[in-house]
């Protein structure tokens, strides 16, 4: 497959990498990741209102700029290369997946606007401590209570469950999987911030106690909710491919510029290979990354492949490249105010969210008929 970019794509990678370049410089991601929140509502919403990216991959109708995977892809990239510290893979990506593929027209009517221009953030809620990124694993039942219904149970390592104004739950109805509309503050509803390994990204564990909640899907929403995982995990992806890319570019700057017994430490045989492997990787994961990104999202099943193709290889070369990096800083490379450390927390946390890369590896074993010995 080809992949080409046009020249509205790169003009969009540009005002954004300059955006983030800009407000999302190191300094600034060091203060919000120690912010209990997480972001800044005010960078939130001049992304939403100057870029017009927190409404991306939502349809015109609705307020939005009405593109598809391949923009959110680059706009994910030029995200990973800053660290971006805000609610766009919950909110802009997740929540507003879930309302596309998964909701009734009433709710996507009244919950895209507000998500697309950023006046609220959504997120969703569907992943449970059995096994937290299968949506056959989804326990909790939702009980009718007349025209309404209630949910009793928890949902684990929601994105930025705890600043969500919109709670969108996937919870089982007569066995079959729907999703609910839960406001935050709801009564019998308690979110809990989790210590995250990556402090850029915030995470939460949500508790129902005969919480009220909405329902806002007729029928079997699994297939609806199966394609907005599917471009979450494709723009998550991507992400990780703009962090890999960063980390390549750090580490080559470095060796290109420190001395050691009077030469560049580039010029040494192993820093060398170390370079080498990781542009390798790096190039492998740009492709598997743009390949789901460009698969055309009406094949499911496709679409279903390519992104976990590209989660499970992105995740290995995110990890390897920070680990690469440090190594080749050497001690700057450990401490804590080196970027690198960063890179490498973000690259961990990243590969296991949403499914590690074996998870993924035995999704593409199934989808292509691979059987255990």
């Amino acid at each position: 497959m080809m992949f080409e970019f046009s020249d509205e794509h790169e003009e969009l990678r540009r005002t954004v990498r300059s955006f983030l370049e800009k407000e999302a410089e190191e300094n600034r991601v060091r203060e919000l990741m120690a912010d209990e929140n997480g972001f800044d509502p005010a960078l939130w919403a001049r992304m939403a209102e100057e870029l017009g990216i927190v409404g991306l991959i939502v349809d015109e109708k609705h307020g939005g700029a009405g593109f598809g995977t391949v923009e959110l892809a680059i706009v994910m990239e030029e995200m990973g290369r800053a660290l971006l510290c805000a609610p766009f893979l919950s909110s802009a990506v997740l929540a507003t997946s879930a309302l596309e593929f998964a909701a009734d027209e009433s709710a996507q009517n009244e919950f895209l606007p507000p998500l697309a221009s950023g006046e609220r953030v959504g997120t969703l809620a569907f992943s449970e401590s059995a096994n937290p990124w299968s949506l056959d694993a989804i326990a909790l039942e939702a009980r009718a209570d007349g025209d309404a219904f209630r949910l009793t149970g928890e949902k684990v390592y929601v994105l930025d469950g705890h600043v969500a104004h919109d709670l969108f739950v996937a919870a089982r109805v007569d066995g079959a999987l729907s999703l609910f509309h839960v406001e935050a503050g709801a009564a019998g509803s308690t979110r809990t911030p989790i210590p995250a390994f990556d402090p850029t990204r915030k995470l939460a564990n949500v508790a129902f106690d005969a919480t009220p909640a909405r329902r806002i899907a007729s029928g079997d929403a699994k297939q609806g909710l199966e394609r907005a995982l599917a471009r979450t995990i494709t723009a998550l992806a991507a992400e990780q491919l703009g962090g890999a890319q960063r980390i390549l570019e750090m580490a080559t700057e470095y060796a290109r510029t420190r001395l050691q017994f009077g030469r560049p430490i580039g010029s040494y045989q192993a820093i060398k290979h170390k370079c080498a492997n990781m542009l390798v990787e790096v190039e492998f994961a740009r492709s598997a990354a743009y390949n789901a990104a460009f698969v055309d999202e009406s094949d499911i099943d496709a679409t279903a492949l390519a992104a976990a193709m590209a989660k499970s290889y992105c995740s290995e070369a995110y990890v390897h490249a920070a680990n690469e990096n440090i190594q080749i800083h050497g001690g700057m490379g450990f401490t804590w105010e080196h970027n690198a450390h960063l890179y490498f927390k973000r690259a961990r946390a990243s590969g296991v969210l949403l499914g590690s890369p074996a998870h993924h590896r035995e999704r593409v074993a199934a989808a292509i008929g691979i059987t255990a010995a």
